[in-house]
């Protein structure tokens, strides 16, 4: 099991924490997903390395931008 952190740009609102958990954890490999709105931290669970372009393009999908991995 391999947990990784992004820092996540834009986020607002519940809503926003929202769409960014419902994005990544649609991608292969991620079993769960933890947002933090007040510091911008997403925290990645997956049953191995995730591909960080993979989460990198999930946020992307959800409106929002991954700054740092």
């Amino acid at each position: 099991m391999a947990t990784t952190t992004y820092t996540v740009k834009g986020m607002t609102c519940g809503h926003c924490v929202s769409s960014v958990k419902e994005e990544v954890g649609e991608v292969a490999g991620v079993t769960g997903v933890e947002v933090d709105l007040a510091t911008g931290l997403v925290t990645v669970d997956g049953e191995g390395p995730v591909d960080a372009a993979a989460i990198a393009a999930a946020v992307e999908e959800a409106g929002y931008e991954v700054v740092d991995r």
